[in-house]
């Protein structure tokens, strides 16, 4: 996959490639859009006027104004987050998540990955917002068997947008000593590593999925041996896209680095709070439509 151009202004990144499309004959070139967030914190509102670092941005509202026109450019449009979707302001303390899962469903989210946050209120209530918000969480390596969110969350989807399919699998953190064993209880943590080659598997060889991407909240990258996404993209191959998060990490543009296989994976993750929003578009043809897996620079 080569990188085209990317463009970023105070809002929104984009970054343009081509691909080849090796399971649908397409009648004209295709452009998929990924619009993602990460870290939002129950940020409904913008910060405030007097605010030292983002004065007035942020918020829900403007958020969703930006989605609209989006969209409006370009239907084939997905809408993701990378996790810690709740926790941060009175909101999630009054409403316990119900606001911020009503709100993301109208404003046209099709999925999200589960931060740590998310289990701040205990998986029951969770469990009550998933069900009276029709809300799609996407998680691989958490195994919620034998507890309330049994049956509620998938292991991956897959979208077809104008005979694109684009796979998308979810990655959570490791949860032992960083959220309360009461509050997720007998939720099973996977390694990341594992499940990314079950899922790319799945997904490209048994789904035949023309895009395959990753929503993570394992965070950018550590000092450590922890997993990151850096991590994840250089040991794996298949994945196309990682949208990060957990560590708040603003990249200004996304990073390309190369996966088991040599070739590109795009890593991109923007801040908190809402304040940015990360755009991704993949513009397909089927110039090598007999080709299987190469990506070629426009």
């Amino acid at each position: 996959m080569n990188r085209r151009k990317f463009i970023y202004n105070s809002s929104i990144a984009s970054l343009s490639v081509v691909g080849l499309n090796s399971c649908n004959i397409l009648d004209e070139n295709v452009k998929i859009s990924i619009l993602h967030t990460n870290d939002v914190h129950s940020q409904i509102e913008p910060f405030p006027s007097n605010h030292n670092i983002y004065p007035d941005r942020g918020g829900f509202a403007k958020r969703a104004n930006i989605f609209n026109g989006l969209m409006k450019l370009n239907p084939n449009t997905l809408i993701f987050d990378a996790g810690d979707i709740f926790q941060g302001t009175p909101y999630f303390n009054f409403f316990q998540g119900e606001l911020e899962l009503n709100l993301m469903k109208k404003m046209g989210y099709n999925a999200a990955t589960i931060g740590n946050h998310e289990f701040d209120a205990g998986l029951d209530i969770l469990k009550r917002n998933i069900i009276n918000n029709d809300f799609q969480f996407i998680s691989s390596n958490y195994d919620f068997t034998n507890t309330a969110l049994e049956g509620l969350v998938s292991r991956y989807k897959v979208y077809k947008k104008q005979n694109i399919k684009i796979g998308v699998f979810g990655l959570g953190i490791e949860l032992n000593g960083l959220v309360n064993s009461s509050l997720y209880k007998e939720t099973k943590y996977y390694d990341p590593i594992e499940i990314t080659n079950e899922m790319t598997y799945k997904l490209k060889t048994e789904e035949k999925c023309d895009l395959i991407i990753c929503i993570s909240h394992l965070g950018h990258t550590y000092s450590d041996d922890k997993i990151s996404d850096l991590k994840l993209g250089s040991l794996t191959s298949d994945i196309d896209l990682i949208i990060g998060g957990h560590t708040h990490t603003l990249l200004k543009k996304p990073e390309i680095i190369k996966n088991s296989k040599n070739k590109e994976v795009i890593i991109n993750q923007v801040g908190s709070n809402g304040v940015y929003v990360g755009k991704i578009d993949f513009n397909f043809s089927n110039f090598y439509k007999n080709s299987s897996d190469s990506l070629v620079e426009v």
